[in-house]
Order: C-alpha cells, then sequence, then structure tokens
C-alpha cells in the first residue's frame, strides 16, 4: 500500500538539512530503484522553487510499504529525523487515484 510520509523542519535547521541530504536522498533513490517511490520533495518555506535562506517548512514522500508500521519504521530511521531536522513526521496511508 502507498503511504505519505510528511516531515516538518523546525527552526533554523537549514544547515542540518543539507549536512544530512546526501544520505537523505541515498534512501529514496533505493526506495526509487525498487519501484516503491512514487514522488517526493521539499516544501520551500517560501513562494519560490528556490527559497534560498529562508530554506524548507518540511519534505512530502509518497512511497509503497508492506504496512503502516513499515513505513512509520523507515520515516523514523530518516537521517533528517537523526540530524534534527524534522520536529514532527506524520504518516497515512494514500489511495492513489491519479494518474
Amino acid at each position: 500500500m502507498w503511504y505519505v510520509i510528511e516531515g516538518y523542519d523546525g527552526q533554523q535547521v537549514l544547515a542540518a538539512r543539507m549536512q544530512a541530504r546526501t544520505a537523505h536522498l541515498d534512501r529514496l533513490k533505493a526506495l526509487l530503484d525498487q519501484g516503491r517511490l512514487l514522488l517526493a520533495g521539499p516544501c520551500p518555506a517560501i513562494d519560490a522553487e528556490d527559497p534560498g535562506e529562508a530554506g524548507f517548512s518540511g519534505s512530502v514522500v509518497i512511497a509503497e510499504f508492506d504496512s503502516l508500521e513499515a513505513a512509520r519504521a523507515w520515516a523514523d530511521a530518516d537521517p533528517y529525523v537523526a540530524a534534527g531536522v524534522y520536529v514532527r513526521v506524520d504518516v497515512r496511508p494514500f489511495r492513489r487515484v491519479l494518474p
């Protein structure tokens, strides 16, 4: 089943985000290589493609897991969690309709 994972950035975490970014992306690429990633990306903190020093308010990942527990475990192991970038992570089932 598909799950949406929303990570919410804390305040002043852009440097920590950039430091943990490669490890974060490596995990997403592994899901992509397994055919389990629908989409992933950050949410700019301002209305701009490149928010610069404003940074990001969080990220969204929609990926396939065997269960809600497996999705939560994957999200809890994210490098952004370990680096203190995310102050909260929500995981919930997602039903893909389009495309």
